[in-house]
């Protein structure tokens, strides 16, 4: 099969080998133009150049279809592209995206943050054929896999990425039959993207879910406002002990790290950084925005 790619980074870097190591044959990767400080993109660009793949950085429009056609592409990959896909139907045979929930439940984007959240005991990245609601077409296969008590979001986001590659090489070995047999979604719920004042940590709450709330954000930055200030959170400990501190009080400064009193305890904040004056008038604009 002759396929293209949307992946906005390495992220599906193992979607990509999956479909190549099966033996299909890309034709063009569609990423996006600066990855953030979190992703790279060098993994797949190199997949594509390997296989003699052209890249496009700019967004994909109805308009490269023809471009697509001409160079025999069958089916479009995505998995993890920013953008809304063109209606394709009329171009290409087959088109599937990489999602990472346990589809019908949790479309939308980043849905990983809430599974943490509601204390869900497994995950999964599912294949569905790309329709024009998000999320919403029918099923190819899905990766489960289990989910800790103390998950957290960096362990989450490496398990959705080793599940999407095993998933991939399951689709690619068997694709023409998992499509013509994939299943209806029944029912399931949209999970939108938290705004940031879900980010802020509400130190009037237990230690143990305060602890979970800071795993599941991780590098996506938990919100605190303490003495007047905001800061982001990446990292933190706690532990319940009795005291007379009113909830969120700073009781300890040590170096970059403060403790903060809880309901039940403390919470130890190991990892924290002043917020951008920009960023502290986005999470007050948001509070104002949800009154």
């Amino acid at each position: 099969m002759r396929f293209a790619i949307a992946a906005a980074s390495d992220r599906y870097l193992g979607v990509f080998e999956s479909f190549v190591n099966a033996g299909w044959q890309p034709v063009k990767l569609f990423t996006i133009g600066d990855a953030d400080k979190f992703d790279e993109q060098q993994g797949v660009i190199a997949c594509a150049q390997k296989n003699g793949a052209g890249v496009q950085h700019s967004r994909l429009v109805e308009s490269n279809f023809n471009e697509l056609g001409d160079l025999g592409c069958e089916v479009l990959i995505v998995a993890g592209y920013l953008w809304r896909i063109p209606p394709w139907s009329a171009h290409l045979k087959y088109a599937v995206n990489f999602h990472p929930s346990p589809l019908p439940h949790g479309r939308g984007i980043y849905p990983a943050v809430r599974a943490i959240l509601e204390k869900w005991d497994y995950w999964a990245v599912t294949c569905h054929k790309l329709a024009p609601t998000f999320d919403s077409g029918d099923i190819l296969a899905t990766e489960k896999f289990p989910l800790a008590a103390d998950e957290s979001h960096e362990r989450i986001d490496l398990k959705i990425q080793m599940a999407a590659k095993r998933l991939a090489a399951r689709v690619a070995g068997d694709f023409i039959p998992l499509w013509q047999n994939a299943t209806r979604q029944q029912g399931g719920d949209y999970w939108g993207k938290p705004p940031l004042r879900e980010h802020v940590i509400d130190f009037s709450k237990p230690v143990e879910e305060i602890l979970r709330h800071i795993r599941a954000y991780g590098s996506n930055v938990s919100l605190a406002k303490l003495d007047g200030k905001w800061f982001g959170i990446t990292r933190a400990v706690g532990w319940p002990e009795a005291h007379a501190f009113k909830p969120g009080s700073v009781v300890h400064i040590y170096n970059r790290s403060a403790v903060v009193a809880a309901a039940d305890g403390y919470i130890g904040l190991t990892e924290i950084d002043a917020a951008p004056d920009t960023l502290a008038q986005q999470i007050e604009a948001s509070f104002r925005t949800a009154t």
